[in-house]
């Protein structure tokens, strides 16, 4: 506090020895005070940033108007001096306090941001913290990120007067179809729908990632007539490439993901041709799965390593011989036996993908064992079940329940709804029984579902 008010005395006491000496009619000691009086109010802003270039004309006018008799052409040319010596000393601190305060706002900026965008999670996280770097540096009210989601170009993040536009696609108003890299069309489209007078000034940057690939475009837009400087634009660049560089490793983290998925799928499904000569139990199993996973609040990790569990469940049927695979009476012991080693050989055969989690390799081995603890290929019971291996065996039950086997006819859906309200809390954890056939009723299966 007393940093504040002690300039601000100081300065006073100059602005009386400034009057002191008009009245005294000493010229010197009225430059030496104005000199002062701007050096006293360096750190000060606002109107009293300028006493000194109005107190020093308003003292001149005093010592002529008490002396008008000894003023001089000299006089005259001292006090055009120094007037123009104090407007080049305040105009040159006024343009060193712009730049410090814009210095602040970047290192104040890139600090914040940088955090958000470690932390950040997913795409949609880093774009957020992104925009928010970016609108910390104050170049602009209103601030938009353009970028592609489903074949079109939307506001993904935004500030100020786009915000209402978030999630909204942008179409070109006369039906072409060109792309943000191709033109301009789309940072227009976006600004036609701010007012006017929101949007005198704007600035659109793209923003890619390190392989130069575009990703989208930031858009900034202002009221009033003032350029953007080119040390802020060079400074939005910069932040921009950190935004895309972030984004890209996202981008690339995402297409690893999805590139896993499609394989484990893939190896799914070429499973399943030589297990189920009907098809399509993999996909239904996979989507039964997702169903109840999401029913019980399964987190989006769990929900992975659930859908790749049942990718890969019987994996270890690839080492199963035909014979006993597709034998259309019942198995022998020594055949069950051979029969229920699938589960081990998959758990074994994943061991190697060092990316699949636990819960995928646990459903692979324990999507076969009881509530009761009268399963296999350990004997666990209740609780002892991993969960992603409790969620899977009630749909596994149910489809090949509901599907023709070369053993068995299909079953009514029904008759194959009944068989799991009765093996709750035998063969299944009675909760899940529950919830599954909750989800069903609430997906309009109630016909099923009559006693």
């Amino acid at each position: 506090m007393l940093a504040q008010v002690l300039p601000l005395l100081t300065a006073l006491l100059a602005v009386g020895v400034l009057g002191y000496a008009a009245v005294e009619a000493n010229q010197a000691l009225m430059a030496a005070s104005a000199v002062l009086l701007a050096a006293l109010t360096t750190s000060l802003t606002g109107p009293i940033r300028w006493a000194a270039l109005l107190a020093y004309p308003a003292a001149f006018l005093a010592y002529i108007v008490l002396f008008p008799k000894q003023l001089v052409a000299q006089d005259l040319l001292t006090a055009t001096l120094v007037l123009a010596g104090l407007f080049l000393i305040i105009y040159r601190d006024q343009l060193n306090v712009s730049d410090l305060r814009w210095q602040r706002r970047t290192v104040q900026a890139l600090r914040s941001g940088s955090e958000r965008l470690a932390q950040a999670q997913t795409a949609e996280q880093v774009t957020e913290a992104g925009a928010e770097m970016i609108h910390q540096l104050g170049l602009a009210p209103n601030l938009a990120y353009l970028a592609y989601r489903g074949g079109s170009p939307q506001i993904l993040a935004a500030r100020g007067a786009f915000v209402p536009f978030m999630g909204q696609p942008i179409f070109p108003s006369h039906n072409d179809s060109r792309s943000v890299q191709a033109d301009h069309w789309v940072v227009e489209e976006a600004l036609v729908r701010l007012p006017r007078d929101q949007r005198t000034r704007f600035l659109a940057v793209p923003v890619n990632n390190r392989d130069t690939q575009h990703l989208g475009t930031i858009v900034l837009a202002r009221p009033g007539n003032a350029e953007f400087h080119p040390d802020n634009v060079g400074v939005l660049q910069s932040f921009t490439r950190l935004l895309g560089a972030q984004l890209g490793q996202f981008a690339a983290i995402d297409e690893l993901s999805e590139a896993r998925d499609l394989s484990l799928k893939a190896l799914g499904g070429t499973l399943e041709q030589r297990d189920d000569e009907t098809g399509g139990h993999t996909g239904r199993v996979v989507d039964l799965s997702l169903r109840l996973g999401h029913a019980l609040g399964f987190s989006e990790s769990k929900m992975t390593a659930l859908r790749w569990g049942a990718y890969l469940h019987d994996l270890g049927k690839i080492a199963i011989p035909d014979a006993i695979l597709h034998k259309p009476g019942l198995l022998t012991p020594s055949e069950r036996k051979v029969m229920e080693s699938h589960t081990k050989i998959g758990y074994d055969l994943l061991q190697n993908l060092h990316f699949l989690p636990t819960e995928t390799l646990d459903l692979v081995r324990y999507h076969h064992e009881k509530w009761n603890g009268g399963g296999y290929p350990a004997g666990l019971r209740g609780y002892e079940i991993p969960e992603t291996a409790r969620v899977f065996c009630i749909v596994d039950v149910y489809d090949a329940l509901t599907s023709e086997r070369p053993y068995k006819e299909a079953w009514s859906q029904q008759r194959a709804l009944q068989e799991l309200r009765d093996q709750a809390g035998k063969h299944f954890d009675p909760h899940y029984v529950d919830v599954f056939l909750r989800m069903l009723r609430e997906e309009g299966a109630d016909s099923l579902l009559e006693q």
